[in-house]
């Protein structure tokens, strides 16, 4: 393990279990493929680079803007 990543490129879960939004201290869910913590709370996704997660809002992706006109 290195910088909270296995070999895998997979966050540490005890690293997971630690962190929490840093708007709402509510719990993140890790995204595999896009490498991101998930803030479903806040609909933010908080990239990680280098194996480390970048829990800075004015960092994070809005998912808000995923969404597509209805």
């Amino acid at each position: 393990m290195t910088n909270g990543t296995d070999t895998k490129g997979a966050i540490d879960r005890k690293l997971l279990e630690i962190l929490v939004c840093p708007v709402t201290k509510g719990t993140l869910t890790y995204d595999r493929e896009k490498n991101e913590l998930i803030s479903e709370k806040a609909r933010l996704a908080y990239p990680i680079r280098d194996g480390i997660p970048i829990m800075l809002p004015e960092e994070a992706r809005s998912l808000d803007r995923e969404k597509s006109p209805a």
